[in-house]
């Protein structure tokens, strides 16, 4: 009572108020979700256990991607696994391509779609396809224009095979070029997975990155595939996982060793396309992951805002503001540079302090022009 009152005779103090409040929600996620990064240990694989793994890539009009890509998927250091090609109706030089690395590697398998009008040819349809023709219960899925970081990766991805889970999460990050795009895209990347390593640690899982997941052939056909999101061009993924996943049957791959990395977009408009396409799943999550996942970018917002009204309209508090900005902002460096060291990311420590600020403004823009655009989304 005695606040609602301060509040009543002096309305500007809820400012410093709310300010503390937003303080509040993001201290929750750092300490409840953010901070558990920091007790992740590398992997370490069962010896002489290799369970069969079948790599499924989709591939449409990626000619040049697989030439340069694959062999690094092909050559990998394990002893049993195929990998399944579905080259999704492609008109460029992926059949020839594809031809000739069959003609080399006998575990290689190549499953061509044909354009028809009678279907939709979305990823989810030549991922189904794949998920068919695999011979082996376990799936471990990438994309074409991913290569991977070790010649270890599937036994990096497969160890966690064991403990008794359906859906391992790995990382799919992007290669490091010069520039403030490549930047900002790889620190995004690195905050996305911070968030979907950590959620699921906490018994939450809500997502996984088509560029780097694994899970139980079985579980898929259990779930009727990718029925109930079927319409939706994206989603082969994280609606995917948000169906499926559980806080028992889904575990994290964490090492140097299983991580794959793609070719960061080149142009800030073709980055805002793909970042478009990515948020038209959010809406079909389930209401709680929506309200985590609106509440932290939201109470950053307001942090922000509301720590340079504080500072302007409440000059005498200074010493209080500025130590709460304080500690938020070591409490972020010190999780960001553990998740840096953890997913072999470089030179983001300091620019991390920026993206901070602008990425949930991007997000709300990303957001904005889905509801207005009218164009159809393509997943190639």
């Amino acid at each position: 009572m005695k606040i609602i009152e301060i509040i009543t005779n002096d309305p500007l103090m809820l400012i410093p108020g709310l300010f503390g409040l937003a303080f509040l929600i993001q201290l929750f996620y750092y300490t409840f979700y953010y901070l558990r990064i920091l007790f992740i240990k590398q992997i370490h694989p069962v010896s002489g256990i290799n369970q069969p793994v079948s790599v499924i890539i989709c591939a449409r009009n990626e000619s040049e991607n697989l030439k340069k890509n694959l062999p690094s998927i092909l050559n990998q250091n394990y002893p049993n696994f195929e990998v399944i090609v579905v080259n999704d109706c492609s008109e460029d030089d992926s059949e020839f391509i594809l031809n000739q690395f069959q003609k080399q590697y006998k575990h290689l398998k190549v499953t061509t779609i044909k354009q028809d009008e009678k279907f939709i040819h979305s990823k989810k349809l030549a991922l189904t396809i794949g998920i068919k023709a695999a011979k082996n219960e376990w799936l471990l899925f990438t994309d074409a224009d991913c290569i991977t970081e070790s010649p270890k990766w599937i036994e990096r991805m497969q160890c966690k095979f064991f403990e008794n889970k359906d859906i391992v999460l790995g990382y799919g990050g992007f290669i490091r070029e010069k520039g403030i795009l490549n930047n900002l895209i790889r620190f995004d990347a690195l905050f996305i997975a911070l968030q979907y390593f950590t959620f699921a640690m906490a018994g939450r899982p809500y997502m996984g990155v088509g560029r780097n997941l694994a899970y139980r052939k079985s579980v898929f056909f259990k779930n009727k595939g990718f029925a109930n999101h079927h319409k939706v061009i994206s989603g082969d993924d994280d609606l995917f996982v948000g169906e499926v996943a559980t806080k028992n049957n889904t575990t994290c791959s964490i090492s140097h060793e299983s991580i794959t990395r793609t070719i960061a977009k080149q142009s800030f408009h073709e980055w805002f396309r793909q970042k478009k396409r990515h948020t038209t799943t959010g809406k079909y999550y389930k209401t709680k992951t929506k309200i985590r996942l609106f509440l932290e970018p939201f109470s950053r917002i307001l942090f922000y805002v509301l720590f340079i009204l504080s500072l302007i309209w409440f000059p005498q508090y200074f010493p209080f503001i500025i130590s709460i900005f304080v500690v938020r902002m070591i409490l972020q460096l010190i999780i960001i540079k553990v998740a840096m060291k953890h997913l072999k990311e470089k030179y983001l420590l300091l620019s991390s302090l920026f993206y901070d600020i602008i990425l949930p403004f991007l997000g709300l823009a990303f957001y904005v022009s889905n509801i207005f655009s009218t164009s159809q989304v393509k997943w190639k």
